[in-house]
């Protein structure tokens, strides 16, 4: 079962409807807004806590420890980025090196869509090199 634990979160404006993408990476738009990442190689400013609405208050764990929707099934142990639709995605050291590996997950998922438990740090992203 996922579970969450100590986390710096920070208040933003959703750039679009996310009251579906609750757990998933979001990233900084051009216009200050948080958005869903889009793109395995996209740097997610963290994850979403709750499901807001278009021009909402997006709440945003910045790092700690946290749900994330998996793109599939996780491990604990396993090094995570964002897939192509924001969810957390298993990131290979010295194979994904246009990635963004941003945190480990502590409890694992057993498939697509399920919450996993991982610690983030997406202030200090780094290529998962």
């Amino acid at each position: 079962m996922a579970v969450e634990g100590p986390q710096i979160k920070w208040s933003f404006k959703a750039g679009g409807d996310l009251s579906a993408k609750q757990y998933h990476f979001v990233k900084m738009s051009a216009d200050n807004t948080v958005v869903i990442c889009s793109g395995a190689t996209d740097v997610p400013i963290g994850v979403l806590q709750n499901a807001p609405a278009a021009d909402a208050a997006a709440s945003v764990c910045m790092v700690g420890v946290t749900k994330v929707s998996s793109d599939a099934a996780l491990t604990a142990g396993n090094r995570i980025g964002t897939s192509a639709d924001g969810q957390a995605d298993p990131k290979t050291a010295g194979t994904d090196t246009t990635e963004y590996a941003v945190g480990t997950v502590l409890i694992g998922s057993t498939a697509a869509g399920g919450l996993a438990t991982a610690a983030i740090n997406c202030l200090g992203a780094g290529r998962d090199a």
